[in-house]
């Protein structure tokens, strides 16, 4: 296990905002986990980074980081399943399964995020999902200390939702994936073609975290603001991108207050004027 004093966490979340806590561990196994919550259970836990916004510009927590480490993926191709630890990456994952000639996940290509936090939040993009591709996820019940599986239906997806999110007690480990073979050249093309799709619509010149808002149902996010005319509207160093209203982007050393201030602005605007409660996809720690 690696394990930092004094950690900069700027690398560490996609906003590239400044921020550093007490200590960060960088677990390798299993094992090493459960020997961590064994010791602590006050641990703020960080997949890719891609999903969340630091509110704080220091924590006495600790940080426990799945980034660049328990990130195995193993494939059985017999049977076109892709096995894969929480900290590996969609991007990671959709390549791997790319050069095994696996389908299912090219919608995954060039979304940010841990298999891990992927699967909390049941991500997806063009109307495909993560449960709509996964057996079953092996996790940590931090109430017992125990590792157990879960099969798909007992996981209670729904949009951008599941059980381990309402549950704070079970921690991710591993997930398997149900893909089909097909031609890699027929997967590469979609996998670009959703990149460019993507990359035509989202900023990608500022740092950002992807989609704020979830949807609420009945509205699209991006129009509300739009109607509002809040495209290009700044607090400090962050602004909703220009390019798309439902993003917000760092253009100038953002704190995260400057995130978090955005967020309340425009949830008090979408509700005044559509009486929507706009739910933030993305977590503010």
């Amino acid at each position: 296990m690696i394990i930092h004093q004094n950690f900069d966490l700027t690398n560490y979340n996609s906003y590239r905002i400044e921020a550093r806590c007490k200590v960060a561990y960088f677990p390798e196994n299993e094992t090493e986990i459960v020997e961590l919550f064994k010791t602590n259970q006050n641990f703020i836990l960080l997949g890719s980074g891609h999903n969340i916004i630091f509110s704080k510009a220091y924590y006495d927590e600790s940080f426990i980081i799945f980034n660049g480490n328990f990130n195995d993926i193993d494939v059985e191709n017999s049977n076109g399943i892709i096995i894969a630890e929480a900290g590996a990456t969609m991007l990671e994952i959709s390549k791997k399964a790319l050069e095994e000639g696996l389908s299912g996940v090219e919608v995954f290509y060039d979304i940010p995020s841990s298999l891990g936090g992927a699967v909390v939040m049941n991500a997806g993009a063009s109307g495909e999902e993560v449960k709509d591709i996964l057996l079953k996820v092996r996790y940590l019940d931090l109430d017992t200390f125990e590792i157990s599986e879960i099969e798909n239906e007992a996981i209670g997806f729904e949009y951008r939702n599941s059980l381990f999110q309402q549950s704070k007690s079970m921690l991710v480990l591993k997930a398997w994936l149900q893909l089909k073979p097909l031609d890699k050249n027929l997967i590469h093309e979609k996998m670009e073609d959703m990149k460019q799709k993507r990359w035509a619509k989202q900023p990608k010149k500022y740092p950002n975290a992807g989609s704020v808002f979830k949807r609420p149902k009945g509205f699209y996010v991006g129009a509300m603001i739009d109607e509002l005319s809040l495209k290009g509207f700044t607090i400090g160093g962050a602004k909703i991108s220009e390019k798309h209203g439902g993003f917000i982007v760092n253009f100038n050393n953002a704190k995260g207050g400057d995130v978090v201030s955005i967020i309340r602005h425009v949830q008090t605007k979408v509700k005044d004027r559509f009486n929507v409660d706009l739910e933030v996809e993305q977590r503010i720690i």
